[in-house]
């Protein structure tokens, strides 16, 4: 078992988990504790690693891994589980049949690669739990934690400036074009962004997604953390990805300290 823990990536004792696109760190929202509690990213509520001064309301931030190898809260003690692709609360249940399933299944191993930054899942079971599991494909399947970028709400200004182009500036255009639409186009996801209709998260490919769906400008202090899964025959697409889509999949992992670091001199 203490190899298998090692083999993990995180370190012993207790740790942050810092998003490197966004700044924020892994977060039990609200600091709640009650089982399927969403897991997101939030500013740090506190900035010093050392024990003995760390604010305790700030341990909802602060994880571990127990002896099984789950990731686990340390305000809670509960451990990290997915669902929906989303990481969650989750408490021990009993098993119920037919076992696994989406009430009572093992819970994953969350891997980190330093060298990477990148965070893997490892299930034990198909994570869809289907009723009739006629493959195996899924453990084909990369697993990997992601940041989700957030816009700002449109204004009233942009939305105007949308109006006016679509209802006038098309209009003029085919008139000097003769009426005639010469060319054949299919909308990108970045156009598609651009006129504000939004897909769904796992509706457009991270290898598809362009710097304007890259965006991460809203005020809003919450981030969400999702996870991707990558097909075998898409992992080698990773390489096409915009720096920022790269960036989202990075996290630094921290220590806690029992005490403050020498410093030179001293």
């Amino acid at each position: 078992m203490a190899g298998n823990i090692a083999s993990n990536g995180f370190p012993p004792g207790y740790f942050i988990i810092r998003s490197l696109a966004t700044g924020r760190l892994l977060d039990v929202a609200g600091d709640y504790t009650e089982d399927g509690n969403d897991v997101i990213l939030w500013p740090e509520k506190e900035t010093s690693l050392v024990e003995s001064r760390r604010d305790p309301q700030a341990n909802n931030q602060v994880f571990f891994i127990d002896t099984s190898g789950a990731l686990c809260s340390r305000a809670s003690g509960h451990a990290i589980d997915i669902e929906d692709n989303r990481l969650v609360l989750r408490h021990r249940r009993p098993i119920s049949l037919p076992f696994p399933n989406h009430y009572a299944h093992p819970l994953p191993k969350f891997s980190y690669i330093p060298s990477t930054g990148e965070i893997h899942v490892n299930f034990e079971c198909d994570p869809t739990f289907p009723v009739f599991s006629a493959t195996s494909t899924w453990k084909s399947n990369s697993y990997v934690l992601t940041s989700v970028p957030l816009r700002k709400p449109k204004s009233f200004i942009d939305d105007a400036s949308e109006f006016i182009s679509s209802n006038f500036a098309s209009p003029l255009i085919s008139f000097f074009q003769g009426g005639v639409d010469t060319t054949t186009h299919n909308a990108t996801p970045e156009e598609v962004t651009s006129v504000g209709v939004d897909l769904a998260e796992e509706e457009v490919l991270e290898e598809d997604r362009g710097e304007e769906a890259e965006v991460d400008d809203s005020s809003d202090p919450k981030r969400d953390i999702r996870v991707l899964t990558i097909p075998k025959e898409r992992k080698d697409l990773s390489l096409n990805l915009v720096e920022k889509a790269k960036l989202r999949r990075r996290f630094e992992v921290v220590s806690l300290r029992a005490v403050n670091k020498r410093t030179n001199g001293l």
